[in-house]
């Protein structure tokens, strides 16, 4: 059976253009000759209307306007989670301060991971221990008014080359050692030159820039003996609140930037002596020995190790001290030896900083910057010594989501959380960001 079809391109047949063409012709003529009948003074108003709608409609400045506005909510909207600051300072300026600000999501993550530094300690090495959470990398320090480079392992092993940098203090003291140690690595394999019989005292070296990264252990800063009961320790000490830790104060002479801290072994039961003589104790309870706190046992530690270094004849000149602050533990429900953990995974909200304005770790801060503005003025006159805050405590106070918890690996203290260290990649990468900055601004160099 033949099937008959209109083609279009036929000049036989009627092309469906000219049918379409044809209706519309056909209902314009009717439309028009309805319109015919308006008033003209009516029919004129209508189309002046209906191009003065088109104009607002499509005209550009229309368009910019309501982008600007567009931009405007959004900057607003971005402004009450993030406020902007009141200038551009750069983080060299004298008036930037780096060490109040907020922490802000940031995708790109760590600058290194657990694969790409192989000096990550077990203890550090969150990830590798089960944790499986990753957002408490995804964050970076913003100060209020400037900005925190990020860092720059080149940049910082230029500054330093042919010269020796030693961190004095405990356990934290090594874990920012550690997190430095991954971040030049990305840039040089360093040398593992020295590490004594307890893995206490370690030395580095990056051969290309001979730059010297040391570490000595400290727990006190000050003279130290453990108490003993029957040839066992108690986990109690005796500390020369005038005398320094020789094992540290001795290596100073060559060195051109130490980085102390301490705090987190003055808290338990501790003797404190002054010329041989007991004065006092801490947490002893003792009969007839006065208890004269943990304050001033850390406040007569850090007087003991900056007059020291004030004084010291075989230091170079133009040695850089920092004192880094107090690094606050995050236990809940709970101490270290009664089941406190740290399972949170993001940063205090600004609500929850707010009530922690009166916290004892920044009655510890304020005690280590007193003890640094005391040595500073001694020091005047002189004009030998360099002596800087590294000012991190508000910072971590509000990293409860940073420590590796039950991710420590520890197959021997099963049922203890660490909530003192911090995981590595993590938040304590920003003490070195610090670092860089500070070192920067000492050799004149802009960000």
């Amino acid at each position: 059976m033949k099937i008959n079809t209109i083609n279009p391109s036929s000049s036989s047949s009627l092309s469906y253009d000219k049918i379409h063409n044809a209706r519309n012709h056909r209902n314009f003529i009717k439309s028009y000759k309805n319109v015919i009948g308006v008033p003209p003074i009516l029919l004129w108003f209508l189309v002046l209307t209906s191009f003065f709608s088109l104009f607002l409609l499509y005209s550009p400045k229309s368009f910019h306007f309501s982008s600007q506005q567009h931009k405007l909510q959004e900057r607003r909207q971005q402004e009450r989670h993030f406020p902007r600051a009141r200038s551009k300072q750069q983080s060299g300026d004298d008036n930037c301060d780096l060490f109040k600000g907020k922490w802000v999501p940031d995708l790109n993550g760590s600058k290194y991971t657990t694969t790409s530094c192989v000096t990550i300690p077990d203890s550090k090495n969150c990830f590798k221990n089960g944790r499986i959470d990753i957002d408490f990398v995804n964050w970076r320090w913003k100060p209020d008014y400037c900005e925190l480079p990020r860092f720059d392992p080149h940049k910082f092993l230029k500054i330093v080359g042919g010269k020796k940098l030693a961190f004095v203090g405990d356990s934290v003291a090594r874990n920012q050692m550690e997190s430095l140690l991954c971040l030049l690595s990305q840039a040089e394999t360093p040398m593992d030159v020295y590490k004594d019989s307890e893995d206490r005292f370690r030395t580095w070296h990056f051969p290309s820039s001979n730059f010297t990264l040391l570490m000595f252990w400290s727990k006190f800063l000050v003279k130290s003996e453990e108490r003993m009961v029957n040839n066992s320790g108690t986990g109690s000490f005796d500390l020369h609140l005038d005398e320094v830790d020789q094992k540290w104060a001795s290596r100073l002479p060559g060195l051109n930037y130490v980085i102390i801290s301490s705090a987190h072994w003055f808290f338990r039961k501790n003797y404190l002596y002054d010329q041989g003589k007991l004065i006092g104790c801490v947490y002893c309870n003792d009969p007839n020995v006065q208890e004269l706190g943990l304050n001033y046992s850390l406040r007569m530690s850090f007087r003991a190790a900056l007059k020291y270094i004030n004084n010291c004849k075989g230091c170079k000149k133009d040695m850089v001290t920092l004192i880094r602050t107090f690094s606050p533990a995050h236990f809940e429900n709970g101490a270290w030896d009664t089941g406190g953990s740290c399972n949170r995974t993001n940063p205090h909200s600004e609500e929850k900083g707010k009530e922690m304005k009166k916290s004892f770790e920044l009655e510890l801060r304020k005690i280590q910057m007193e003890e640094l503005e005391r040595a500073s003025k001694e020091d005047q006159g002189r004009g030998q010594r360099k002596l800087r805050a590294l000012d991190i405590t508000w910072a971590m106070l509000m990293r409860p989501d940073g420590h590796p918890s039950e991710f420590w690996g520890n197959k021997w203290m099963k049922g203890y959380n660490d909530c003192v260290h911090w995981c590595m990649p993590g938040p304590i990468d920003a003490w070195n960001d610090f670092l860089l900055t500070m070192l920067q601004k000492e050799v004149g160099l802009s960000s």
